[in-house]
């Protein structure tokens, strides 16, 4: 098989395709909706701020079909509100990708229980009830496709990251379980995990941080938030309706 045969048996086309990308105003999540949105899909932008509005501006700018919520999905009412005004925009919900997160890092000793609170119930419990409500549409229809956003941290553990590792922990857990429960019924559910992307986060380290984190991955480099795009774009097609409960890391080679 040749490569452009292989490119024309993956189907790319999100036509009439529904996509909400949670925490997509920046970073991982505006380059998901973005992507989704470059191939005719509708996209819900998602976010706790007013920048949410600006990227809903930007994205119909450029002719995408996108529509925006903004709220804490801590909130099972936010929750349910979002995947309700998605209904309300586009008829229907095919693909949730559970992205929004944050981060609260601290040695154990110094972390305080609002820190780990914060960290849990953004990146876990507001995962729980995205998808508990997007289930309710998708079970109707026996097809959809979620992907959760965990992190390599998740796998191997990081200094001063309890938290946050704990939580990416558990959506892989969380993902395996949503995978054998829902596949009976068409629904796929995956994990990708990210090592070092180029984002804002990334931008902020010291340079001496850089290099030593650089010199732990074997492609020596960052990832692009484009890269992490395009393989939750192939997990959300149908040429991935084979691929449930997995985690797939993007990290050149960080984890392995």
């Amino acid at each position: 098989m040749t490569l452009s045969s292989l490119r024309k048996g993956i189907d790319m086309n999100f036509e009439g395709k529904t996509v909400i990308v949670t925490g997509s105003a920046r970073g991982l999540g505006y380059a998901m909706a973005k992507a989704f949105a470059a191939r005719g899909a509708n996209v819900m932008v998602s976010g706790t701020g007013e920048s949410v509005h600006a990227v809903v501006d930007e994205l119909k700018g450029l002719g995408y079909k996108v529509a925006g919520f903004v709220g804490d999905l801590r909130s099972p009412e936010a929750a349910q509100g979002l995947i309700d005004k998605t209904i309300e925009a586009f008829g229907t919900v095919d693909v949730l990708i559970n992205n929004a997160g944050v981060v609260c890092d601290k040695p154990l000793v110094r972390m305080e229980e609002a820190d780990w609170d914060k960290v849990i119930e953004t990146n876990l419990k507001g995962t729980f009830l995205c998808t508990k409500a997007a289930l309710k549409i998708m079970m109707k229809k026996r097809s959809g496709r979620i992907i959760n956003m965990t992190s390599v941290v998740g796998l191997m553990g990081n200094v001063g990251q309890a938290n946050y590792a704990a939580s990416k922990a558990g959506l892989i857990g969380f993902t395996k379980s949503i995978a054998k429960e829902y596949g009976g019924r068409g629904i796929t559910c995956n994990a990708i995990a990210p090592g070092f992307i180029e984002t804002q986060m990334t931008d902020s380290l010291p340079e001496g941080v850089k290099e030593l984190y650089l010199k732990s991955i074997p492609l020596g480099r960052y990832g692009t938030p484009e890269e992490v795009a395009e393989l939750a774009v192939f997990l959300a097609s149908d040429s991935a309706q084979y691929i449930t409960g997995q985690v797939i890391n993007i990290d050149g080679g960080l984890y392995m």
